[in-house]
């Protein structure tokens, strides 16, 4: 491992497949890619079940990312909403969610991602930020230094989002009460879609500049970097290739000449496998280069 492979920052990777093993195939699929960051499943994506921790692989995996300089971050399971006003998802989202955060130390990632989920019904909003303040507090208090950044990651604006905008984050916080552990994941397509005009020239850098103001810079620790299918508003989450969608490569540029993004990998969630995402990172990895001459 050499500190010095990485001169330029912010890192940037894919998200990974774990079929056949974390320590085998995800970090072979890294080294395809030649990604600097990954992010993984530690479960089961669309369902509930909390596997028992093989402590053998969990080791094998964080061996492979120290010795290959290769940051590694969790998503935890779709399912997670911690606003539903249905409690058995309520109570299972917590579980979920302190299930990732435990998965997340075991193999040495930097964060763990949740979405911010939906209040389902507009009358349960206001029950649904006290809901998350009781379940989650007594699960952030128990977090270490050792332990992985919580990364809200707003989703595309639709139905009851409880983050339909990024200004909306703020009630997050408010009742996550801004406990030093809990950061953003911002993904591209999503802000995109529920409004935020990244796409124009300057949109980026209006749009960055915004979180900076309502989170802090600090709090920013994650980026996906994904084009959307579906024009500026649309209120839909569907991922493009970076350049081939409605946002464009140009913007990406602009994100990574933007100091909110310097400690914060651009992880892609774009359509494809190692030969879509390869040449992907390669062509981020060419703008980092040239916003920073």
């Amino acid at each position: 491992m050499a500190a010095s492979k990485i001169s330029l920052l912010p890192r940037i990777g894919a998200h990974t497949p774990t079929s056949g093993g974390m320590a085998k195939r995800s970090i072979e699929y890294a080294l395809a890619t030649e990604s600097e960051a990954i992010q993984v499943f530690a479960s089961n994506p669309r369902g509930w079940a909390m596997p028992e921790t093989n402590h053998e692989a969990d080791a094998a995996f964080h061996s492979k990312t120290q010795e290959h300089d290769i940051e590694a971050y969790v998503h935890a399971p779709f399912l997670i909403n911690l606003g539903s006003p249905t409690p058995s998802t309520y109570e299972n989202s917590l579980a979920s969610t302190a299930y990732s955060l435990k998965r997340g130390r075991e193999i040495g990632a930097h964060g763990v991602v949740i979405h911010t989920g939906s209040a389902v019904d507009e009358s349960h909003i206001p029950n649904a930020w006290k809901q998350i303040n009781k379940g989650m507090m007594p699960i952030l208090k128990k977090l270490s230094d050792e332990d992985p950044w919580l990364l809200l990651e707003p989703t595309a604006g639709q139905g009851q989002s409880l983050v339909k905008k990024l200004d909306d984050l703020t009630k997050y916080f408010e009742a996550l009460e801004w406990h030093p552990k809990v950061g953003v994941c911002l993904d591209t397509c999503h802000v995109f879609a529920a409004g935020h005009d990244i796409k124009k020239a300057g949109g980026m850098t209006e749009t960055l500049d915004l979180l900076v103001s309502l989170v802090g810079i600090e709090r920013i620790q994650l980026i996906h970097a994904n084009d959307s299918m579906d024009v500026c508003g649309a209120l839909k989450d569907r991922h493009q290739n970076i350049g081939k969608g409605e946002i464009g490569a140009k913007p990406f540029e602009e994100l990574l000449a933007h100091p909110a993004v310097r400690n914060a990998p651009l992880i892609l969630e774009t359509p494809g496998m190692e030969p879509e995402h390869g040449p992907e990172v390669a062509m981020l990895k060419k703008m980092r280069a040239k916003v920073n001459k």
